[in-house]
């Protein structure tokens, strides 16, 4: 099989828009302990006021924001994936399920050192959406993603609760397996960390994506990616930057009732609470990630803003690598198979920690990127993603 490499060239803000979700992300983990909640204990009240900011302002901006962008984006490159191969009268969609193939082995060392926290064995699961729209029209593709985000799942189960009074939610166990996972990171073996965090840890992740309604809402967003590449929303041109105003106006007008209702509604009952108490969740932060991509778009036609960013576009290059370094490193520093490092770090030394690790990540990645073409992950999986195809370039 003859693979022709025409490939449309790379947008500059795209790879910075994922530089700056997987930024996002490395804070938000750090301040988690990569999902080990064990914190400094007994620090002055001055340091703890500081702490409680720190971790409001960070949740704040990027939890479940940073997410939803890398989640977004996902589908955006296998818009670029697919025209690409259809500039040759080829499918990608094939190749493509071996390509999610490929991320499950990623997503599993990933995993090895992230406790119940992994993402990317998500994005395998409901990457199948993808490979099933891809042929679809435009029209279709924006309306199936509208209503995944609209989160059908959840208003069934409320619809449920109203019409039998006596329903109640699955019980998933997560938190009882997060405590198992946790138990067995504190007790520092290695080869059982490992093990079970591959193992139990991948199911409670799974488990609580079920729960919190992050199938439904990934599966919207990688199609509402996937939409924005047909549409070219991401080319610099007049039409896209009024387009992007627009879609800020209108985040911004909505997230403060949204973030008002949810308020509201997280004071019903437990169904409530889990049902359109989920649904409204979903909604005002997907209103401020919007808030967020649209205002980034828009800013990265200063070029004060390009030069300011530029750190990002190449830690954009590298995402793959490096979420799955910032794993392992913060394995190595929190954990007791590691530094041990969690009980003596309050959410303003992880902060920092965080920010630290991200800046040694973005010098690697310019040392890198100036001697090879891609990151060292990002490479193999584009090696074996190609396996057994013969590439002519022009």
């Amino acid at each position: 099989m003859e693979q022709t490499l025409e490939k449309a060239p790379r947008i500059e803000v795209v790879d910075a828009l994922r530089g700056f979700a997987v930024m996002a992300i490395i804070l938000v983990h750090n301040l988690e302990h990569f999902i080990f909640p064990v914190y400094l204990a007994g620090s002055p009240g001055w340091l703890d006021t500081l702490d409680r900011g720190v971790l409001n302002v960070v949740f704040t901006l990027f939890a479940g924001k940073a997410y939803a962008i890398f989640a977004l984006l996902f589908g955006f490159t296998f818009h670029i994936q697919t025209a690409n191969r259809k500039m040759q009268g080829k499918d990608f969609g094939y190749r493509f399920l071996w390509r999610l193939v490929l991320l499950a082995a990623f997503a599993t060392l990933n995993a090895a050192f992230f406790p119940a926290g992994d993402v990317l064995l998500l994005f395998v699961l409901v990457g199948f959406v993808l490979f099933l729209t891809r042929n679809w029209g435009d029209t279709a593709l924006l309306v199936a993603s509208v209503v995944l985000l609209l989160q059908p799942v959840e208003w069934c189960r409320y619809i449920a609760g109203l019409v039998n009074p006596a329903y109640r939610l699955p019980q998933l166990n997560v938190g009882d397996m997060y405590a198992r996972v946790a138990e067995c990171t504190e007790a520092g073996n290695f080869g059982a960390f490992i093990r079970e965090n591959i193992t139990l840890g991948q199911k409670a992740s799974l488990l609580w994506a079920v729960d919190a309604g992050r199938f439904v809402q990934t599966a919207g967003l990688f199609l509402l990616g996937f939409y924005m590449g047909r549409k070219q929303l991401f080319a610099a041109s007049e039409t896209n930057c009024r387009t992007w105003v627009k879609i800020l106006i209108v985040s911004a007008v909505a997230f403060a009732p949204l973030y008002t209702l949810e308020e509201a509604v997280m004071q019903g009952d437990a169904v409530i609470r889990k049902t359109v108490g989920t649904a409204f969740d979903m909604w005002q932060k997907l209103a401020f990630t919007s808030v967020l991509v649209s205002s980034f778009v828009l800013l990265y036609r200063s070029p004060k803003f390009v030069a300011t960013t530029s750190g990002l576009r190449f830690y954009g290059k590298m995402s793959l690598t490096n979420y799955i370094a910032q794993s392992v490193i913060g394995a190595f520093i929190y954990f007791p198979v590691g530094l041990g490092l969690a009980p003596y770090c309050g959410y303003t030394v992880s902060l920092i920690i965080g920010i630290c690790t991200f800046l040694i990540q973005v010098r690697f990645c310019k040392w890198w990127l100036g001697r090879h073409r891609q990151g060292p992950l990002e490479y193999i999986w584009h090696k074996w993603t190609w396996v057994g195809a013969v590439e002519r370039r022009k």
